[in-house]
């Protein structure tokens, strides 16, 4: 388990690298540090799963560039769009029908969960990588979420399965987490409130 900070000269290249491998990671977000992988990577997504010993019936998300990308892998009609651009980038995540390309261990097998965070790292990444970012907080399954990198270390550090690499951003500003909108139903429904309150007519 490799520790990189956030400001060496090559921690793009280098997280791009570990993508690129089918490896795992964590990282900062706008939100928490979470645990990333190539979300078309059907055994990359598995280990995240291994690493938190997650239900493999409770779904992950995704990290998309923007909503270009977020099309090539969900149903979007103008309306929807028009949504999605109102709150990205942002700390909204949004409930949508899912098209084919992602592993079919992320979302469900009709939907999936997509958000576009704020955060410089991950833009940055963005821009030279082409494809969604599986994504789920980095924490061991029912424990807490947590924003001090040394407590992320030593959760994972005597795990038999851990990420091939972890990004030291420091200590995270704690923060609601993200807010969640379906808009898979004929009217979209909140389904989580977060730090960017939404409030529907």
């Amino acid at each position: 388990m490799e520790i990189l900070n956030s400001i060496h000269p090559d921690v793009i290249q280098e997280i791009e690298n570990v993508l690129k491998r089918g490896q795992i990671l964590i990282l900062p977000t706008d939100t928490v540090y979470g645990l990333v992988c190539d979300a078309r990577n059907r055994n990359a997504v598995n280990k995240i799963f291994a690493i938190k010993r997650r239900d493999l019936n409770k779904p992950i998300g995704i990290f998309v560039r923007d909503i270009r990308m977020a099309e090539e892998f969900a149903e979007l009609d103008e309306e929807k769009r028009e949504t999605l651009a109102r709150f990205w980038p942002g700390k909204v995540t949004f409930i949508l029908k899912k098209k084919r390309g992602l592993a079919d261990n992320v979302g469900t097998e009709e939907t999936i969960g997509m958000r576009m965070p704020a955060y410089k790292l991950i833009h940055d990444l963005f821009s030279r990588i082409d494809f969604p970012l599986a994504q789920s907080s980095a924490n061991i399954s029912n424990e807490p979420t947590k924003t001090r990198i040394q407590e992320i270390i030593d959760e994972f550090e005597d795990e038999s399965q851990k990420p091939d690499l972890i990004i030291n951003a420091g200590d995270l500003r704690s923060a609601p987490p993200s807010t969640v909108m379906d808009l898979t139903k004929e009217k979209p429904e909140i389904l989580r409130q977060g730090e960017v309150q939404i409030r529907l007519n």
